[in-house]
């Protein structure tokens, strides 16, 4: 099996990070990955916004969010296990994907600070 391509927190860059998250798709996967306290396997994310995602087009929506540096993932027997880089995001663009998330959910419930 060939390995992961990670960039290193030096070479993650806004224009990616805007680029990954344009997706509605992605958006709502990288926010569930985000506010979750441990990893999450791709099926967790089998269904987004009340529609199916296929397999195959799940594993190009999470390989966008990890190329952009986004998240890590690792294999873990036949899964594979998402974290969030918040901390080296954070670090590299203090507050960026703060105020990202924040305007996500504003979009995705209508109000600030309501879920949907």
């Amino acid at each position: 099996m060939r390995s992961l391509f990670h960039p290193a927190a030096e070479d993650i860059t806004v224009e990616g990070i805007l680029h990954a998250l344009a997706d509605p798709v992605r958006a709502q996967i990288y926010a569930g990955i985000a506010s979750s306290d441990s990893s999450l396997s791709c099926s967790n994310f089998l269904r987004v916004n009340e529609r199916n995602i296929p397999k195959s087009t799940l594993s190009q929506h999470f390989r966008i969010l990890r190329e952009a540096g986004l998240i890590r993932s690792e294999r873990v027997g036949v899964e594979m296990q998402n974290a969030s880089r918040c901390a080296d995001i954070n670090e590299r663009f203090p507050g960026l994907l703060g105020a990202i998330l924040a305007a996500h959910k504003v979009q995705m419930t209508g109000m600030p600070g309501k879920k949907k």
